[in-house]
């Protein structure tokens, strides 16, 4: 059996930038928006659902980030923390998301959605995944229709979690520079 050792920068050729040679970072994949036009179109519908002002940015930011952090992403991590910094988000806040259950810097609101994010994302065994005590923690601070954004927020990240894992776009780059382009 083969194993791929293709990683976003072992294989790809070094450049000269001054004095110092540097990995070019290269994706695994070409870009899927130009493979498939329908997915800006996709992505765009689903930023504005999540974007219906019944939760704050802030909150949909925080657990896109643990959702980023649990799937092991760098991409996503990078993604959502930089517009986590943009909004004013703190360096504390953004450091103590992987370990939310200890740090003091979160309302019982994020917390709530952040244990849902949680919930959804990493398998508990045994049982259900969100049970009822913690959906009723959640119906506590959020109104049916913030319940169902953050439920989509949630959605949302995942449904580009895939393309963040196999297609291993390259953090903190423009749009048009974070997969290999189609030769």
């Amino acid at each position: 059996m083969a194993t791929d050792t293709t990683s976003a920068t072992s294989t790809t050729p070094a450049r000269t930038t001054g004095t110092s040679t540097e990995p070019l970072l290269r994706s695994r994949m070409s870009d899927p928006a130009e493979l498939i036009p329908e997915l800006k179109e996709a992505g765009a519908w689903l930023y504005r659902v999540v974007g219906n002002h019944s939760v704050p940015r802030t909150t949909i930011g925080l657990l896109q980030l643990r959702a980023g952090q649990l799937v092991g992403s760098t991409y996503l991590v990078a993604l959502h923390t930089t517009m986590l910094r943009k909004i004013g988000e703190s360096e504390e806040r953004l450091a103590a998301v992987a370990t939310w259950h200890e740090a003091p810097y979160f309302t019982p609101a994020e917390r709530a959605a952040l244990a849902l994010t949680e919930a959804v994302i990493q398998p508990q065994q045994p049982g259900e995944r969100v049970p009822d005590a913690l959906y009723a923690e959640v119906a506590e601070h959020y109104d049916e229709k913030a319940l169902a954004t953050l439920t989509l927020a949630i959605g949302q990240v995942n449904f580009f979690v895939p393309l963040a894992l196999i297609g291993k776009p390259v953090p903190n780059t423009s749009p048009s520079k974070q997969w290999t382009p189609n030769t």
